[in-house]
């Protein structure tokens, strides 16, 4: 697995910290420090990274334009750095594609935590899971980690839109929890007030056209957490 991170922060301090924590435990690290350094940077670098840490501050752009630059043509999971308490920062990063968050200042070892724990879910599927599961017209292919439509169309998702499909579609008809759903999607249970995933879940459901069906795909179970009603089959070829 890629193991080289771009951290992107004005704060020299910042910066230094988490290439110096993360180089520790074995992750080459590239640095930042704007918008226009992190562009050239990635387009030198986006074949290479495993993963983005963002910082939603920076003096000439802001990270929502960054992430969003970077979902026009990649998959690398972003985890957005905020010093806002409060939770549209985390809303807005979440919508515009980011896999997590994390409040600044931010602990060295949380993120390395957080860090692992996506690098994880992305990781190299089991040989021995099915390959293709084929619902309502879409098929999504679990090695190559996409979806089509029934044109054959490519329907673009995030790593953490692709881990939520993935849950779903491996257990169609059960009720699936808010902490199951959590934990899987993120390495963690929700917090009290946690929205996180019920922004994840509605981008999900626009991905999917869901809004406008007699019957969604994704129903809401009242003070429980979600199912995914759809018949699927899943196959090897």
């Amino acid at each position: 697995m890629k193991r080289k991170i771009l951290v992107v922060d004005d704060d020299q301090k910042i910066r230094t910290l988490l290439k110096t924590y993360l180089e520790k435990n074995q992750f080459e690290v590239i640095l930042a420090h704007d918008g226009s350094s992190f562009r050239n940077m990635f387009e030198r670098e986006n074949d290479e990274l495993s993963l983005i840490v963002l910082d939603v501050m920076l003096p000439d752009t802001d990270g929502f334009s960054l992430c969003r630059f970077v979902r026009q043509s990649s998959n690398i999971p972003i985890i957005m750095l905020t010093a806002s308490s409060g939770e549209t920062d985390c809303v807005v990063g979440l919508e515009l594609g980011a896999d997590d968050y994390m409040g600044k200042p931010c602990s060295p070892r949380e993120l390395l935590a957080r860090i692992k724990a996506i690098q994880r879910r992305v990781g190299i599927e089991s040989a021995a899971a099915p390959r293709y599961f084929r619902f309502a017209g879409y098929t999504l292919d679990i090695i190559e980690r996409t979806l089509c439509d029934f044109e054959n169309a490519l329907v673009p998702l995030t790593g953490l839109d692709f881990q939520l499909l993935k849950c779903f579609v491996e257990r169609p008809g059960d009720v699936l929890e808010r902490n199951q759903l959590h934990e899987a999607t993120r390495g963690r249970d929700a917090g009290p007030h946690d929205r996180s995933l019920d922004v994840q879940i509605s981008r999900l459901r626009t991905r999917l056209n869901d809004d406008g069906r007699d019957i969604p795909l994704i129903k809401s179970v009242r003070g429980i957490g979600y199912v995914f009603s759809a018949d699927v089959r899943s196959t090897d070829a």
